[in-house]
């Protein structure tokens, strides 16, 4: 670090030299974003200093009417950005331009393919609006000073984007931002006024504050040229204008606004709620997942405004964490302007406005399930696991959230999630009163169960059950249009109807042959099981484990053994089922060898373990038994 005077110049941050060498190569192609981009900054800083005049108008320093600026000098080669919003301090320029503090920013960079078409996309979703800049710019130069505080306190920032930045204080008599982008050579149309004003017009032509130019004047000679200055968009929040008025092209320039994402939605909805309980609200279906989407942190949602008047955006407050994809803002017209965030936490009516917004999100969903399957399909590939938590979350709204999960299944075995639980209602067998179900740690080990044995043989279709949220989800969601959810792989198995008297008497009869025989395994694996019984769920395998009806799962003990939880339930003894009807159980019962009994019974523990995608307490010990009666049989 080296200083001169009072300018410091910095090194970036690893991560921002990284990301402003992909962004400058892979968004090359779509230099017009950079106004976009440095438009709707401008545009977030003007809401946050009308938020904060609300308690302290004095913020304003007089110059109350909010607008961007954008300047450009042919000569100089530089075009400038200007908002008179609430500006940055020394600290928070450092903090938000010099380095990247988002949580998600490892997860982020290891997504990044090399492939520039498909890094473009990430990158745009990460939110670089201000690097963008680099784009079309050799040398960026910021000056900010934060509203409220003295003019001897302003702050310019430059850099060349190559490694580099410098911070000096500066005297400012305006609070606010300016960049002034030094343009490359060859971008010459960023300094022509017509095409500046196309671009406004086209990517923020929604910004709800006037952005502005000087007036360009066509007089002939000799005749007085018009001066002054002239708003290029319309100015007017996009969701207060009536859905008529607005064409699917600028709606989707205002996702992009508020979502900071590169590619289109799926899918919106605008709706107008009016009583007395006022709001509209403008929300949006992305197409993609945001890197973050597993970040407990992240607050980027749905912006809420009153009267137009942006107060906060946090996910969980206007959106259950189900549905923390959802993008778009919401605008009240009963909560008081004044409103703190504090009091936000409890009040009624932000309650009822977050309840009629979730009913708006899934009768969208609803709708796109019905009519445009394609589209749910990849709604679901990129969100259903999140979509999942919802049963758990929103008891209100089971049900519709239940219509619309999806599930593989071994009615096709295949990983594609595009079976609904009406789909599997639908093709009950008869007589059949449950909905069956296996979870597993993988899609593999789900499909490959021997628990599903049984079922495959009478041919009763079973859901395959592989994300880690499905275990979560089927201790909530428990019965769906009277019929009960049942995991093939708790509690005795009982198929009722779908098995017949006969089926049963023979049942009783294997059970008693093998009685004896179970008591000696059962003394065998003392300390490793809880029980040892019969099984009737398998047809091909010698032995499989089976959990307590109301005990916790194999697969939760794994999942929360793994996460390094403890507890009641984890380390729990297994239910160990045999299968009388196997070769290997038929050799056991003939076995006079205790050491070999032991050591085949052991070996078949050890088995059933490995099957359900458990790991071994004592491997070498299985290896050992293993060869040990590898060598008996050779």
């Amino acid at each position: 670090m080296t200083t001169e005077a009072n300018k410091v110049t910095h090194g970036f941050q690893a991560e921002v030299k990284q990301l402003l060498h992909l962004m400058i190569h892979s968004l090359y192609s779509n230099k017009e974003i950079v106004l976009r981009e440095l438009i709707s900054n401008a545009s977030d800083a003007a809401d946050k200093l009308r938020f904060a005049a609300l308690s302290n108008d004095g913020l304003y320093e007089g110059d109350a009417e909010l607008k961007v600026r954008i300047e450009f000098d042919k000569n100089a080669r530089t075009l400038s950005i200007i908002d008179n919003g609430i500006g940055m301090t020394r600290e928070e320029v450092q903090d938000n331009i010099g380095t990247i503090a988002k949580s998600g920013t490892k997860e982020f960079f290891s997504k990044l393919s090399g492939d520039e078409a498909k890094d473009s996309q990430l990158i745009g979703q990460f939110g670089v609006g201000f690097y963008s800049a680099f784009i079309i710019a050799d040398k960026v130069t910021l000056y900010t000073r934060k509203a409220g505080a003295p003019a001897d306190q302003g702050v310019v920032w430059e850099s060349n984007g190559e490694g580099e930045y410098t911070l000096e204080s500066a005297e400012l008599p305006k609070h606010g931002t300016k960049v002034v982008l030094h343009l490359r050579e060859g971008e010459n149309e960023f300094l022509d006024g017509w095409k500046i004003r196309s671009i406004v017009r086209k990517y923020s032509d929604h910004i709800a504050l006037p952005i502005v130019m000087d007036k360009e004047s066509h007089a002939e000679e000799g005749e007085e040229k018009e001066v002054g200055e002239e708003a290029v968009n319309q100015a007017s929040a996009l969701w207060t204008r009536n859905r008529d008025d607005i064409t699917p092209e600028q709606y989707e320039e205002f996702y992009k606004h508020v979502s900071h994402d590169f590619q289109a939605p799926l899918a919106h909805v605008h709706s107008r709620v009016e009583g007395t309980n006022e709001y509209t609200l403008l929300l949006y279906m992305p197409a993609r997942a945001p890197f973050d989407l597993w970040e407990r942190e992240s607050k980027h949602g749905v912006k809420l405004y009153v009267r137009k008047v942006f107060i906060m955006e946090d996910a969980e407050k206007l959106m259950p964490r189900y549905l923390r994809f959802v993008r778009g803002v919401i605008d009240s017209d009963s909560l008081p302007l004044n409103v703190s965030r504090e009091i936000l936490q409890e009040n009624k009516q932000l309650s009822t406005i977050r309840g009629g917004a979730v009913k708006k999100v899934l009768g969208l969903l609803e709708d796109m399930a019905k009519n445009e399957p394609e589209k749910y399909t990849t709604f679901w590939k990129e969100f259903g696991q999140a979509f999942k938590e919802g049963p758990i979350e929103d008891f209100k709204n089971k049900d519709r959230i239940a219509k619309l999960l999806r599930f593989s299944s071994t009615h096709t075995d295949s990983e594609t999630q595009d079976i609904t639980l009406d789909d599997y209602i639908a093709r009950m067998k008869e007589g059949q009163e449950k909905i069956y179900y296996v979870t597993a740690e993988s899609f593999a080990a789900a499909k490959h169960s021997p628990h599903l044995e049984v079922f495959r043989k009478k041919g009763i279709e079973v859901l395959l059950l592989s994300d880690r949220i499905d275990e979560w989800l089927v201790s909530h969601l428990t019965e769906y249009e009277g019929k009960h959810l049942e995991s093939v792989a708790r509690g005795d198995l009982d198929l009722g109807k779908l098995e017949d008297e006969a089926e049963k008497a023979e049942q009783e009869q294997v059970e008693k042959d093998f009685s004896e025989v179970v008591e000696k395994i059962k003394k065998a694996l003392e300390g490793r099981v809880s029980e040892v019984r019969v099984t009737h769920r398998l047809t091909e395998s010698p032995a499989c484990l089976v959990s307590d009806s109301y005990g916790m799962s194999r697969t939760m003990e794994r999942i929360l053994k793994s996460a390094g939880q403890s507890g009641m339930g984890i380390g729990s003894k297994p239910i160990f089922e045999v299968n009388p009807s196997h070769a290997l159980l038929a050799k056991l019962k003939g076995e006079t060898d205790e050491t070999r009994f032991g050591d085949l019974t052991q070996v078949l523990f050890d088995q059933a373990v490995l099957a359900e995608g458990g790991q071994l307490e004592d491997p070498a010990a299985f290896v050992r038994r293993l060869n040990g009666l590898l060598q008996h049989v050779a």
